[in-house]
């Protein structure tokens, strides 16, 4: 087995490379049996825990036990006592539901204490899926075509902070028909990647029949070869074979490298071994778990792999408090759209915070972001039109500590739904999202262009900050504020010129609101944000020449929401309107509602049929929104 060590790898297109006995300096010396023996623990591990557990997916983890081997005894340079160093090599399992081995493995090295037989258990971290409850995790995966996304956003802060750490992804081929993976892949290649190494679990097995490919290895590969990646076709169960391509995707520099490795689905136990009926299955126990383990076998603990930093410094600086960006420079009554603003604030903000890196999705010139492009074009990140990659390489930046903003028309995030909701999960640090372009009020362009949910879409992530600017000044403290502010954070901005109604110094708060129109004879409060509040002054204005007065609340942070001030404005003036730019159903007219649930009735303005195309003007007074309609709703309330 020795003279294995030096085995020809072939890859796609007739390439191949002879791979040396040592592996580079610093490089561990495992020979072929010791990686063997780590695989056969790893499978032993995998089908015990998920046995204990009655839950689990022991067949995925059987098919990558030598890719894991590998990887975690031999390719990736990590400490295993320092989850959260920066100065190594990072993994990300995109095959989440194969959780069961990463945990073995990261048990197998010494770099976590707990007992793999906790898995799936309330009080372990060791969940079904991987998750940030272990520190190892910087990216929650289980939602099929997300991990390479975020594996991209990793390898584009290492190579554009100059670290010479890598990245490695492992994939599952059945996941592999979602288009999420393809558009990674297309940025990764565009980008030239070089620090990204992908692997593509090829067990030829879905959950419930054949993946889409079967185990057509040389289709895969093609496909990432078209979108610039260099792919190495390999047996995925040969552990010279393993080691030689990846010693060929570390000497790369012309890209991106994919291992296509075949493998077989349940490999090493003869019940489950290429047979469907399997995935999600855990081997019963009694005598089914005793053939498996005897099929097998058992083997000695390998060494444990030793801290292996690269020894360069992080290059990231935090700013300080002290380091604000410049204050907002507008007059009073200016027309500003918000999304102008927003671009001007990321181009202050990169100034004062080298963590910041904005990503766009080829709309930079209607988002305003191409002014921080125009600054900083290191740290910005064109994703064209690829919305669920946006999002998904921006939790990557933001697992290795930068402040990303993702920006492009609110009604595309919905496309990337599943990506925000799975970004939650992994506990960012930072990470903005801002959709422009939202409501009827963006005109002409049509319903198509009209975000109508993204309030509703954004208020339902668990721990998500929502913004909600009305003017220039606004617009700019609060894209300040999302870049201090912890988890996700989204920036609704819009197309319209708004005036600007307040003062360069104006402070703004998460949970807070500001109070324009007040007396001590209101009959009603208007709540309102963004482009409608400005319909609400003036409605207020119209209705106070008529003798009636009410007050007018800037309900700026949707979430989470000025109770407070709301309940008191309830309580005073009996009633509340609320209006918005929006669908009914899910945004700010129901956070108001829960707010002064049983002080005062709550009338919710927005949008309540299919808009179409149309002048601005036209729009908003067709649905209820212009200063005319609010006032004549206000009358109507009594």
């Amino acid at each position: 087995m020795r003279g294995r060590a030096r085995k020809v790898v072939r890859g796609v297109g007739g390439d191949s490379w002879r791979v040396q006995k040592r592996r580079g300096k610093g490089r561990p010396a495992m020979n072929d049996q010791a990686l063997k023996d780590a695989a056969t623990r790893l499978r032993r591990i995998s089908v015990l825990s998920t046995t204990q557990a009655a839950s689990g997916h022991p067949s995925t983890c059987l098919s990558a036990a030598e890719i894991v081997a590998v990887l975690f005894w031999e390719e990736m340079r990590f400490d295993p006592k320092d989850p959260r160093s920066n100065d190594v090599d990072h993994f990300v399992l995109s095959k989440g539901h194969a959780a069961p081995i990463l945990w073995a493995a990261l048990s197998e090295t010494g770099a976590i204490s707990e007992d793999p037989m906790t898995l799936r258990r309330f009080d372990s971290p060791l969940e079904g899926h991987p998750t940030p409850l272990s520190p190892w995790v910087r990216v929650a995966t289980g939602s099929l075509g997300q991990g390479l996304a975020a594996s991209v956003g990793m390898a584009i802060a290492k190579k554009r902070l100059g670290h010479p750490s890598r990245v490695y992804c492992l994939l599952g081929d059945g996941e592999c028909a979602e288009g999420s993976v393809w558009e990674a892949a297309m940025a990764a290649g565009k980008t030239g990647l070089s620090n990204l190494c992908a692997i593509v679990d090829v067990n030829g097995l879905g959950q419930s029949g054949p993946a889409i490919h079967g185990h057509d290895t040389a289709r895969v590969a093609a496909q990432f070869e078209s979108m610039g990646w260099r792919a190495i076709v390999v047996d995925g169960h040969d552990v010279a074979a393993v080691r030689g391509a990846f010693a060929q995707a570390r000497a790369t520099d012309a890209g991106p490298t994919v291992l296509v490795a075949r493998t077989q689905k349940g490999k090493g136990v003869r019940a489950m071994e290429g047979k469907g009926g399997w995935h999600g299955k855990p081997v019963p126990k009694g005598a089914e778990l005793e053939a498996a383990l005897a099929d097998i076998g058992d083997a000695a603990a390998p060494p444990k792999p030793a801290a292996r930093p690269y020894g360069v410094a992080w290059p990231l600086v935090t700013p300080t408090s002290a380091d604000r960006p410049a204050p907002p420079a507008y007059e009073m009554g200016q027309p500003v759209a918000t999304r102008e603003a927003y671009g001007t604030a990321l181009a202050k903000l990169g100034k004062v915070d080298p963590s910041v890196f904005v990503l766009d999705a080829d709309t930079k010139n209607s988002t305003f972001s191409e002014r921080f492009l125009a600054a900083f074009p290191d740290r910005f990140v064109e994703c064209f039109i690829a919305e669920q990659n946006m999002v998904g390489s921006a939790l990557g930046l933001s697992a290795m500590g930068m402040t990303p903003f993702a920006s492009t028309f609110a009604c595309f995030l919905t496309r990337a739904y599943d990506f925000i909701r799975m970004a939650a999960y992994s506990r960012p640090r930072r990470l903005v999202l801002c959709g422009s372009h939202a409501g009827v009020s963006i005109g002409e362009d049509g319903p198509s262009q009209m975000a109508l949910e993204d309030l509703a879409m954004m208020r339902a992530i668990i721990g998500a900050t929502v913004l909600y600017p009305s003017d220039g000044v606004s617009a700019e403290r609060l894209v300040a504020l999302a870049g201090q502010t912890e988890g996700i954070t989204y920036i609704r901005t819009t197309r319209p010129k708004t005036p600007v109604i307040y003062p360069n110094d104006e402070v703004f708060v998460r949970g807070g609101s500001k109070v324009l129109r007040r007396s001590a004879k209101d009959t009603a409060t208007i709540v309102s944000a963004g482009v409608t509040l400005h319909n609400a002054l003036a409605a207020a204005d119209a209705l106070a020449k008529e003798g009636v007065t009410v007050r007018v609340i800037d309900a700026y942070s949707i979430e989470p929401i000025d109770v407070e001030t709301l309940r008191v404005a309830a309580k005073e003036t009996g009633r509340i309107l609320t209006v918005e730019d929006h669908s009914v159903r899910g945004g700010l007219g129901e956070a108001v509602a829960a707010a002064v649930s049983g002080i005062a009735p709550v009338k919710i303005v927005g949008v309540t049929k299919l808009p179409r195309s149309g002048k601005p003007e036209e729009l908003m007074e067709d649905h209820g929104l212009s200063a005319a309609a609010i006032a004549r709703t206000v009358r109507e309330l009594g």
